[in-house]
């Protein structure tokens, strides 16, 4: 297949047999993985982003799309605003007897699972497994004598200590836990940080493999016993090594109808996130070894590139979405909005465009880390550059619109009106968690279209082009056109950071510090290029 004819930001597979980690250069963090059939799915975690927890899906391991969500909005009112860090952590998927279970940890709230027999289709809304605080990373396992277990690890940041692996009875059918289970590991002296377990069995043995280390800097762990309650023994089965892929951990083992093993795990890459990596997994005296083990130590180091999984076939090139001509009345599946979304946020249309009403800032605004409105999606690769055409009907001064690159540090460029003009801005914001406010830096007056729309006065609406081009580093530069034709770089460069426990985001906002009747801003569509 000619790679040059599909305009993807990342491709992985290389057409000749072959991939390049990361098969996917993009925020899907804490992933967990498993086969039914000839499918693959898999899920991620998305904290206090909507709709949460996305579900990826796959022919071959190499190759994903997004196809659904497990949960279109989190449970309680407080997360219609944007609860940074908090929400949907690691989560586990799993099929058993015909249904399909995702279990959630909600550190704050406790153990959720959805479940559906239609991974395509509408989800079960979510249910307690277990309501408590700093449980998390829970994973089901079903025995060969149908009794059900949950494994879990806790959060140090809620319950006051981490580092421990916890064993629960639960009921079959996932409604419960089934009174008390027990710790079962501890990795306070050597593999600290132990977490995002996921148990799974092979040959008598129980198998439990938990990341330990640190998310940038950690390793991949497996614990092993007769018992499911243990004794457990370890061993680090996949490092870092001498390779360049700093903390490869967390995720969940799968394997091919033709028999082979496979890992899929994170990387974290900064402001670009968690992204996805695969690497080949053997076994050797009943342990798995990851990666490449060239010392023949029984600890693998990560592959960069490598032959694709056998699956028997072969798939046509896949990816996450990207750009989005919204033609539709249903939201392309890249988007989140920063927090549970409203009606009042806007609507999609078949009319060629989405419709974003001015979300109404608080009387305390200080800076975006508190805004719910804010419709993103994540960086589709190391390098790109993302184009939209915004048309802004502003009924108030001081109603703006614009692209963001969203973070701990942030930047936009937008247009704003003020009195019989508009203004071309850009703001920076660093650390906004730390409630800094904006740097605005005012940079151009746009003209006013003398076009006429019915009901909308001259002074009252504006086409723009906005641009954002980020380069390695996640360094981004801003540019605006009039006509979509010519571009004018404006503003300062500006480095993105990661979120709190997510990715740099990018996409698109409208907003006003005022109350009564607001403006809105149509988006004719928002393109994604190399």
């Amino acid at each position: 297949m000619d790679k040059t004819k599909i305009h993807k930001m990342w491709i992985a597979d290389q057409g000749d047999g072959t991939y390049t980690n990361p098969i996917l250069y993009t925020d899907y963090s804490d992933p967990d993985a498993i086969r039914v059939g000839e499918d693959y799915f898999m899920i991620a975690s998305s904290f206090c982003n909507t709709p949460a927890v996305p579900l990826l899906h796959s022919k071959d391991l190499v190759n994903w799309k997004v196809i659904n969500y497990i949960i279109d909005k989190l449970p309680f009112d407080y997360y219609d605003k944007p609860v940074h860090g908090c929400g949907t952590w690691a989560p586990a998927i799993r099929y058993h007897e015909g249904t399909y279970y995702v279990f959630i940890p909600m550190p704050d709230e406790g153990i959720m699972m959805c479940k559906t027999t239609d991974p395509f289709g509408k989800w079960s809304e979510p249910a307690y497994v277990r309501k408590v605080v700093g449980w998390i990373d829970p994973c089901p396992f079903w025995d060969e004598d149908g009794k059900a277990y949950m494994v879990t690890a806790f959060a140090r940041s809620r319950i006051g200590f981490k580092s421990m692996l916890y064993m629960s009875p639960i009921e079959p059918d996932c409604s419960g836990v089934l009174g008390d289970g027990q710790f079962i590991y501890d990795g306070h002296v050597t593999q600290p940080t132990i977490e995002g377990p996921k148990l799974y069995k092979r040959n008598g043995y129980y198998y439990i493999f938990a990341p330990a280390g640190g998310v940038a800097t950690g390793w991949q762990l497996v614990l092993r016993s007769k018992n499911i309650y243990g004794p457990y023994e370890s061993k680090i089965v996949m490092a870092q090594g001498k390779t360049n892929i700093n903390g490869p951990h967390q995720g969940g083992w799968v394997d091919t109808n033709t028999g082979e093993s496979w890992f899929v795990h994170f990387q974290d890459k900064g402001a670009y996130g968690r992204v996805i990596h695969l690497n080949p997994m053997t076994w050797v005296n009943d342990w798995p070894v990851i990666g490449v083990d060239k010392d023949e130590d029984g600890c693998g180091e990560p592959v960069t590139t490598y032959k694709k999984p056998n699956v028997g076939k072969t798939y046509p090139i896949a990816t996450p979405p990207e750009s989005d001509e919204f033609n539709t009345r249903h939201l392309g599946l890249q988007w989140q909005w920063h927090a549970n979304k409203k009606d009042t946020y806007g609507f999609t249309t078949d009319l060629g465009y989405i419709r974003l009403y001015a979300g109404s800032l608080s009387k305390e605004f200080v800076n975006f880390w508190e805004v719910p409105n804010l419709l993103m999606q994540k960086f589709p690769a190391e390098e790109f550059t993302a184009t939209t055409k915004l048309t802004f009907t502003a009924k108030q001064d001081r109603e703006q619109t614009g692209i963001i690159v969203m973070g701990w540090d942030y930047s936009y460029l937008s247009i704003r009106k003020e009195g019989d003009q508009f203004i071309l801005q850009q703001a920076v914001c660093k650390d906004a968690e730390q409630q800094n406010p904006e740097q605005i830096k005012e940079l151009a007056n746009i003209p006013v279209e003398h076009l006429k729309m019915p009901g909308v006065a001259d002074n009252e609406w504006q086409t723009v082009y906005l641009q954002v081009k980020v380069r390695k580093g996640a360094v981004c530069t801003f540019a605006y056109s009039l006509d979509g034709k010519k571009y004018t770089t404006v503003g300062e460069p500006f480095t993105a950071r990661q979120g709190k426990w997510i990715g740099a985001k990018v996409g698109v906002f409208c907003v006003t510090p005022n109350e009564g009747n607001r403006g809105w801003a149509d988006v004719d569509w928002f393109r994604m290029t190399k």
